[in-house]
């Protein structure tokens, strides 16, 4: 699997279902699992990458109500959840967002993009999704990104 192709099956995501996430992430996932196994552990080391580039302070201090303040609480879930959102809209905002922490959508989320290889896996092959992709997505994992 490419970055292009990463990035062309997250274009697949159904927007038009918004409310309903499954329903959302299904053209992606359908899609997906008519691919290698090898393929979909790809796509979701190349999710886990992008999660973990934009797993940064700066880039928490942007999020909106949530935002990360020093001293404060700070969800790491949410947090995950909001960069996901960032990558499920695309590789113009991802790159945006990247180079300008500032253009973090603010207070959205889109947590089910972290199951769209397990659940393409687990259609294809009828048995559970064990890979942990790399880099770590989980937030403070890009050490770089938290000085």
């Amino acid at each position: 699997m490419t970055e292009a192709t990463f990035w062309a099956l997250i274009a697949m995501l159904n927007w038009g279902a918004t409310g309903d996430d499954d329903a959302v992430v299904a053209p992606v996932v359908e899609e997906l699992s008519q691919m290698s196994t090898e393929d979909i552990q790809r796509f979701d080391d190349i999710l886990a990458s992008k999660l973990h580039t934009l797993d940064t302070k700066s880039h928490a201090s942007e999020i909106g109500e949530d935002a990360y303040v020093e001293g404060e609480y700070f969800s790491v879930d949410w947090f995950l959840y909001a960069r996901c959102a960032v990558v499920a809209n695309g590789s113009e905002l991802f790159y945006s967002v990247l180079n300008d922490p500032t253009m973090f959508p603010k207070d959205i989320e889109f947590e089910s993009l972290l199951n769209v290889a397990s659940t393409a896996y687990e259609q294809k092959t009828g048995e559970e999704y064990k890979y942990s992709p790399e880099p770590s997505y989980e937030t403070y994992s890009n050490k770089g990104g938290w000085h």
